[in-house]
């Protein structure tokens, strides 16, 4: 059996279609209820990531066990919750015997000069990175004293959702809108973006490998582009011109001071406005695995979740 703690969220949705698709077995595990389809081979229960009785109970019965957990975009929130929260998902990996897929983003590699690979070391640059390198040290602690099978499956930024993800919301709304988009940071930097079906097929090839545990895979993503080159990308598929408002540091906090989501983006501005290489060469070799073109995903993404 699967197990996803954290249901209900883009890449958690994205892995539980491929799991469907290959008729696995799969509890999908949340605190508010996730649609099951009426699928006799998906089943929801209720559990609360901070109570490790819930969570071991959930976890019961599981071959793989995915961590697809989002937290309040509040750094006083993670630091309170995110160890918490491994914690209890380590003891629930042991008690079980189950493998660990633990998905994760790039906050603690902080301010990298070049591209990010696995083997990047930690120097986050925010609070938040400071949480994330805490909680993978964690996990990879226990793996190295072999009391666990866990993977840390790592992803930029991404595409292809309606909520948390700042492209789909701020760029590619606003043109299916025939509105200027806005962009974050400086346009001329080089950044990469994930298509979130990609992210769910990785997770899944990931949990079908049982060689590829105990290591850390950054998931398949096309090479960094410029802001303006996705901009231009996205203005030619939605057919407008690709006109933008560029968001800086002051504005975010100033917006900020309306919207405490937004302020928890103000300590990862470097991201913006420096490049951003997220590097998945690994990934692709190992698993034969191309990503999604920009094109091809933006494309999609028009046909579904923002019709033009």
């Amino acid at each position: 059996m699967h197990t996803i703690l954290g249901a209900g969220g883009p890449v958690a949705n994205a892995l539980t279609k491929e799991l469907i698709n290959h008729n696995e077995t799969i509890r999908l595990v949340s605190r508010k209820p996730v649609n099951t389809n009426n699928n006799n081979k998906v089943t929801w229960q209720k559990a609360d990531l901070l109570n490790y009785d819930e969570v071991l109970s959930a976890a019961q019965g599981s071959t793989v066990i995915y961590l697809v957990a989002g937290l309040v975009y509040d750094k006083d929130i993670w630091r309170a919750q995110w160890p918490v929260i491994m914690q209890n998902v380590i003891n629930a990996t042991k008690a079980t015997g189950a493998r660990l897929i633990f998905f994760d983003n790039v906050y603690m590699y902080g301010l990298v000069n070049g591209a990010m690979t696995e083997n990047t070391s930690y120097k986050p640059s925010s609070v938040k990175g400071e949480i994330r390198a805490g909680i993978a040290e964690m996990l990879m602690n226990e793996v190295e004293a072999g009391n666990i099978n866990a993977t840390i499956a790592r992803a930029p930024d991404f595409y292809g959702a309606p909520i948390n993800s700042f492209v789909d919301m701020m760029v590619l709304s606003n043109y299916a809108k025939k509105q200027n988009a806005q962009w974050i940071g400086n346009p001329d930097c080089k950044h990469n973006f994930i298509y979130v079906p990609d992210a769910g097929k990785a997770m899944f090839m990931l949990g079908q490998a049982p060689d590829s545990g105990n290591q850390i895979w950054h998931l398949p993503t096309p090479p960094a582009i410029t802001g303006k080159q996705f901009l231009d990308i996205a203005a030619r598929i939605y057919k407008v011109e690709p006109k933008y408002t560029r968001v800086n540091k002051a504005m975010l906090w100033l917006f900020g001071l309306f919207k405490k989501v937004v302020m928890g983006t103000v300590e990862m501005y470097y991201q913006y406005d420096h490049d951003y290489i997220f590097d998945s060469s690994k990934f692709e070799k190992a698993f034969n695995f191309k990503p999604t073109s920009y094109e091809d995903g933006i494309t999609e993404i028009s046909k579904t979740l923002h019709k033009s």
